[in-house]
């Protein structure tokens, strides 16, 4: 199952789409109104039109409503689920696919490459519940496949809520992108797949702790009230696939400032709610998240000291803060 998928509950009569897929084998479901219900994947089955064509012809229709039935709410749009998948076609080689599993038509464009020297690949518009096959590549040029931007609009013949365009940039990495593999919605076949529409991370605030210490003190009235940033866990965990569930997409650049913005912003909340002290877990790699953290916290005034933290249990991958 995937997102966009169009679905039914098993023990009931509630039809809908898969919004999210969470762990333990669950999905969202939302249905009428928008409303979201949580259910097992092994409670759920997926539905067509073809089915509903099949089962449900316009006579029984009537019939229902000479009847007295009440009519079906009216159905539920899939407005996410769009994915680019890798299908092997042997050991050498894989086919890639743009997948609409949407409700929307997409006007788009793929190009490879980066500013100022992209290659168009394909344009034009997937219809809904559509899949188009782009081009084969061979495996032995992975690292040569450069980045794939990915561009599109929403265009649906109703009233609706204007959704932003998509544009969407990935460069794969051999160490995920070979672990990412399941069945692909439309194609029914086992591919390396990659949602082009899953929600970004929330880019991280950066607070200012002397000014949130300050405030603390300052009296309160109904037109300013300050309020303090949630107390961060004594471990926080720095690993990029901790932060984000697209890291897969995100080059070097991307993960270092992701990490380094998350640190900041966790130390700060930590000073702001008076903690002794925070450990970062960084792991040892090549040292660069290591050295970023140690030159933003050497002579940084609220730090008393810090050091390399639990060695027997962390290595030298975490970095243990005390605060003044």
């Amino acid at each position: 199952m995937n997102i966009g998928d169009k679905v039914r509950l098993v023990h009931g009569r509630e039809e809908g789409v898969i919004v999210k897929i969470l762990s333990n084998g669950i999905v969202e479901i939302e249905i009428e109104d928008g409303f979201k219900i949580p259910a097992k994947q092994s409670e759920v089955v997926i539905i067509n039109d073809m089915e509903q064509r099949a089962f449900r012809p316009s006579s029984m229709v009537n019939l229902d409503t000479q009847r007295g039935y009440r009519p079906q709410t009216p159905e539920v749009m899939a407005l996410k689920g769009i994915y680019m998948a890798f299908v092997p076609l042997n050991d050498r080689e894989l086919s890639q696919h743009l997948i609409n599993n949407t409700d929307f038509e997409l006007p788009f464009m793929l190009s490879v490459g980066s500013d100022p020297h992209h290659k168009g690949l394909a344009a034009g518009v997937l219809k809904p519940k559509t899949q188009l096959k782009i081009q084969d590549l061979l495996i032995k040029d992975f690292e040569d496949w450069g980045t794939f931007t990915f561009q599109a609009f929403f265009y649906r013949l109703a009233f609706m809520k204007l959704p932003e365009p998509l544009v969407k940039k990935l460069k794969f990495r051999v160490n995920t992108f070979f672990k990412n593999s399941q069945k692909a919605p439309l194609l029914n076949k086992d591919a390396h797949l990659f949602q082009l529409d899953a929600e970004d991370s929330v880019t991280p605030v950066k607070l200012d702790a002397e000014k949130i210490k300050e405030g603390m003190f300052e009296k309160s009235t109904p037109e300013a009230v300050l309020e303090l940033p949630k107390k961060p866990s004594l471990t926080v965990d720095l690993h990029i696939e901790q932060l984000s569930n697209d890291s897969w997409a995100m080059n070097n650049a991307e993960m270092l400032k992701l990490q380094i913005s998350t640190f900041e912003r966790q130390f700060e909340s930590a000073i702001a709610n008076g903690m002794d002290e925070i450990t970062f877990i960084h792991g040892v790699g090549n040292g660069v998240l290591k050295n970023e953290i140690h030159k933003r916290l050497s002579g940084n005034k609220n730090v008393k000291y810090f050091e390399d933290a639990q060695k027997e249990k962390f290595g030298y991958g975490a970095t243990k803060v005390t605060i003044k």
